[in-house]
């Protein structure tokens, strides 16, 4: 017996799971491993932020004004002469920050009203789902917007504004998941043990399910964030001192014409995150998906 074949039989005996499986074949998509490597990126530069910034965030410089880029301001300055790598840098912060808290509260109200309405079945799940139906046909981004008007433009109430409006989309999925596997011999031998409901969906249904809730969530992130930027584009989100990639593109499109710098290198920003969470999501799922992977 040569060495490949025992080299085979050991591999064989190790075994595998859906874990490493998943992360074999996503190591094979190069978009998707690029777009981790740019996520990650951009979380290391967030959290180092106050220290690798070139400026002081509050630093201005009135007689200088909006400037090109040159070699002390790379990316240029805006109309009140700061730097705009400082400001592109603090607002990644600030928009990051929204994507994956809004993100985590969605998850939260998702995961726990799907994982219910899906286990408990009947008439708890019907009405439990009739009420996200109902939830799905209201106009929310008039709904975040009276929420700022009404409760003032609050950072944390973005926050959970933004996730209150995400979470619908998950419920759904969740619901899906947990009725799929409510039929598994698992399952079923938990509640022989005497399990209550609550264990059941927490040690058994939602660890089954985090597949595609890890992928839903790389596609969220990218769709809050963008919610977050339209509406500092309109003036309910992120309020200075503070600063955000929407509210910097908003500021930028007022001068394009005559600074187009102002515009362009936050939209960069924004646009390079989004592609690689989209990359990212997009990998995770074909990853996952063990349907779709014969090699």
């Amino acid at each position: 017996m040569n060495s490949d074949v025992l080299t085979d039989i050991a591999s064989a005996e190790e075994g595998t799971s859906l874990w490493k499986d998943a992360w074999l074949r996503l190591r094979k998509n190069r978009l998707a491993i690029i777009g981790l490597y740019i996520l990650l990126l951009c979380i290391v530069l967030a959290l180092l932020t106050p220290l690798i910034a070139p400026y002081a965030y509050d630093a201005q410089d009135l007689d200088l004004g909006a400037s090109p880029p040159s070699a002390a301001h790379w990316l240029g300055t805006d109309i009140f002469g700061r730097d705009m790598l400082t400001q592109i840098l603090y607002g990644g912060r600030i928009s990051l920050a929204v994507g994956f808290i809004a993100t985590a509260v969605a998850l939260v109200i998702g995961i726990t009203w799907g994982a219910i309405a899906g286990y408990a079945g009947g008439r708890v799940d019907a009405v439990m789902m009739r009420m996200v139906d109902i939830l799905y046909a209201l106009p929310f981004m008039i709904f975040i917007i009276l929420l700022m008007v009404v409760f003032g433009r609050n950072l944390l109430l973005l926050f959970l504004a933004i996730g209150a409006v995400e979470w619908l989309t998950m419920a759904r999925i969740m619901r899906g998941q947990v009725q799929s596997l409510r039929q598994q011999e698992f399952v079923e031998a938990a509640i022989s043990l005497g399990l209550s409901p609550g264990a059941i969906i927490r040690r058994h249904l939602i660890p089954n399910a985090l597949g595609p809730i890890i992928v839903y969530t790389t596609l969220t992130i990218p769709s809050v964030m963008l919610l977050e930027a339209f509406l500092s584009f309109l003036g309910l989100g992120v309020q200075p001192p503070q600063t955000s990639w929407g509210l910097l593109i908003s500021y930028g499109a007022e001068t394009m014409e005559e600074y187009p710098w102002l515009l362009i290198f936050p939209g960069l920003a924004l646009t390079i995150t989004l592609f690689s969470l989209n990359f990212l999501g997009d990998g995770l799922r074909d990853a996952l998906d063990v349907r779709g992977s014969k090699d």
